[in-house]
């Protein structure tokens, strides 16, 4: 049976009502990620209000080295 591992990343969108996520250098840290051998499993927003996002939460996980 396999083991894994699970890894919680919290990203902080900027402005005053939330919402703007700098793509760059998000898509640059799901790289760095990646590359150590994490898989993005889920991601989701927090909503604050109106719609509006405070925070994105991504879920990753990699088998657990026995």
């Amino acid at each position: 049976m396999e083991n894994f591992e699970y890894k919680v990343v919290v990203y902080d969108t900027k402005g005053f009502w939330g919402g703007n996520v700098e793509s760059n250098q998000l898509e640059k840290q799901l790289n760095l990620l990646g590359c150590e051998g994490w898989e993005l499993v889920s991601c989701t927003s927090t909503n604050q209000s109106y719609g509006s996002s405070k925070s994105i939460v991504c879920i990753f996980k990699r088998k657990k080295n026995s």
